[in-house]
């Protein structure tokens, strides 16, 4: 372990990766609880377009994927609107128009070595101005989920209760979406953007075959979040893999772990 953080690359990999699997859970753990997984799956092909766009006109990947997201995120908002009785189409739409803008800009470039390590991370090429924006990003999530913590709890079980007791719900489902788009473009450089929604849901899958409580399950999420990553990052050190991958295997590896326990417990019970 003192090996892998005397390389200056994997300190700035683990300060990353440990911001990332504190923030991507977090929001998780209300968009598993709202039904809403499919939306992040939806805003991270809609960030591929923005790297592969960024990269096209010479922008930073991360700023471009940023505003990709944003800009998809109140699309999906506004599109919910026209659907109330399909939301569902939101999701589909924009999922179609980020996969489809994707290729068109992945094929006008050729830049696809530096597009394979947005889509499926990397630990290598995280720069100082990588960790400067991500940090940044992730205290501005970490904080305005604190700040919104109660309101998107209630919205969490019941949205129309939350505006009878005055919630409200119109800007804040807008401001949480934006979140999660945020959230997206932070995570793809370690993650990669095709996995960073796995790292959002199975943690708190996890957490939900063990915990009693939504606080509970809402810390325990971060906590194997933060567990998988840290096995996924060691991992893709001394496999020389991809550390999305190795990360998302990892904490699929936890969940089944954590299956196998409930399970022998409930037999030793029984």
């Amino acid at each position: 372990m003192l090996e892998i953080l005397s390389y200056s690359f994997m300190q700035r990999a683990f300060l990353a990766g440990i911001l990332v699997a504190i923030i991507c859970p977090a929001i998780g753990v209300f968009l598993v609880l709202r039904r809403m997984s499919m939306i992040g799956d939806t805003l991270s092909h809609v960030a591929l377009a923005g790297v592969a766009g960024g990269m096209l006109g010479g922008i930073y990947p991360i700023y471009s994927a940023l505003g990709f997201s944003i800009l998809a995120a109140v699309v999906i908002e506004k599109l919910r609107k026209q659907y109330e009785q399909y939301a569902e189409l939101s999701i589909a739409i924009m999922l179609s128009a980020g996969i489809g803008l994707a290729t068109i800009f992945i094929s006008l470039g050729n830049s696809s070595s530096a597009i394979f390590s947005y889509l499926f991370g990397s630990i290598g090429l995280v720069s100082n101005h990588d960790i400067f924006i991500i940090f940044i990003l992730s205290l501005l999530i970490i904080i305005s989920i604190i700040f919104l913590y109660r309101s998107l709890f209630y919205m969490a079980f019941d949205e129309e209760a939350a505006r009878l007791a005055g919630v409200k719900v119109k800007w804040i489902n807008l401001y949480f979406i934006i979140l999660v788009a945020m959230t997206i473009a932070v995570s793809m450089r370690i993650v990669g953007v095709l996995l960073v929604s796995s790292l959002m849901v199975i943690p708190v899958a996890t957490s939900l075959q063990i915990c009693k409580s939504f606080k509970q399950t809402f810390i325990y999420s971060i906590i194997f979040g933060v567990l998988s990553v840290l096995i996924g990052l060691i991992a893709s050190f001394y496999g020389d893999l991809a550390p999305g991958g190795t990360i998302v295997v990892s904490s699929v590896v936890i969940l089944f772990f954590v299956l196998i326990l409930k399970g022998i417990k409930r037999k030793i019970k029984s």
